[in-house]
């Protein structure tokens, strides 16, 4: 999966969490939440992965932030 469709995965997820009957701003708090998401996993990569494997899983997961900013 990109870091575009990851990004669009994880709003969309968070959006059809909150969302009831209307559109407000719940898409706007739904980014926020899936860019708190995001900063987890890059928290903790730094103590899961081996440092090739680290870098790799940081680049992707800065890129799908990226993506999240821009929708």
């Amino acid at each position: 999966m990109t870091p575009k469709e990851k990004a669009k995965e994880l709003v969309d997820k968070y959006f059809l969490a909150i969302v009831d009957d209307s559109w407000s701003d719940y898409y706007t708090i739904a980014k926020e939440c899936a860019l708190i998401a995001v900063d987890e996993i890059l928290n903790q990569d730094k103590d899961v992965f081996d440092w090739e494997e680290a870098a790799y899983h940081f680049e992707y997961w800065m890129n799908v932030k990226q993506e999240i900013e821009k929708l």
